[in-house]
């Protein structure tokens, strides 16, 4: 089979990042992490790992690679909750990339919705095109056409993962409100770190977007103070990143003992849930 180019320094490559942390991950903490789709995705590229994986092999690298892969089963934890009780529920991934939560999730019943930019869903349908009661949505997220596309009549539990970082403040506020009117009942859960988090990303990821200056931009010092932006929100909660839902503390070395203190006393990182009002929770 003819491998699928990846072009360097595109959003291709971005896309490629993330995939590639959960398969590094996956090989090196196989007893924490199995991601054979990420494997499998991996091997159907045309495209030089060699710099990245030195990076990434890295002991600062492979908390990276932890990082990536936490995040996911922190959020399936969430998804995986809310279909209990909702198991029809939409499933609804903002900014998705190449990720492929719902089908680690998938109960059979619910419906599952990607959403991200044309140019993105145009490569994911490619590599990781859409399976049954699955759909994919090329659109801005802040543009509120995508909403009409997704059925919550039985409840919908929404996502995003490393995706509000590049948006400013005032648009993700906007974003939350809207929702919570649409979408009575529903859970949204997203991971975030605060301000000094923010600056430190400025090094990597945003820099790469344009982003030099995060005071615009969405950080969170504690997850509390997004209750008051929307009489809608019945409750906010946060949890560690890295040791809120599974804690691997005891699972790994002394360097990323050290950067799990790190990531939950110094820059925050949480994953935060959303309890939408007036539906049966």
């Amino acid at each position: 089979m003819e491998k699928y180019h990846i072009e360097k320094n595109s959003v291709q490559e971005t896309l490629v990042i993330p995939l590639y942390g959960r398969k590094v991950c996956s090989d090196h903490f196989p007893h924490l992490f199995r991601d054979p789709e990420a494997e499998r995705i991996c091997s159907m590229l045309d495209y030089d790992f060699a710099d990245k994986g030195r990076k990434m092999e890295s002991l600062a690298g492979l908390f990276g690679a932890l990082e990536v892969a936490q995040r996911q089963y922190d959020i399936c934890c969430e998804v995986k909750d809310y279909l209990a009780t909702h198991p029809r529920a939409a499933v609804v991934n903002l900014g998705c990339g190449l990720d492929d939560t719902f089908r680690k999730c998938d109960n059979g019943t619910c419906r599952g919705y990607n959403i991200d930019m044309p140019d993105v869903i145009a490569i994911r349908n490619d590599l990781l095109p859409a399976g049954d009661r699955e759909r994919t949505i090329g659109c801005d997220l802040n543009d509120d056409r995508w909403m009409d596309e997704i059925d919550g009549s039985e409840g919908a539990v929404f996502y995003a993962t490393g995706v509000f970082y590049y948006f400013r403040a005032e648009d993700v506020k906007t974003l939350f409100r809207k929702m919570a009117r649409r979408f009575p009942g529903a859970v949204l859960a997203f991971d975030a770190c605060n301000r000094r988090g923010a600056k430190l990303m400025t090094r990597t990821w945003l820099k790469e977007a344009g982003i030099d200056k995060v005071d615009a931009y969405f950080s969170l010092e504690n997850a509390e103070t997004l209750k008051s932006w929307s009489d809608d929100f019945a409750s906010v909660t946060s949890k560690s990143y890295m040791r809120g839902y599974r804690d691997i503390y005891g699972e790994v070395g002394a360097f990323h003992k050290l950067m799990i203190r790190f990531c939950d006393n110094l820059v925050k990182m949480v994953i935060v849930r959303i309890v939408f009002a007036g539906g049966a929770q």
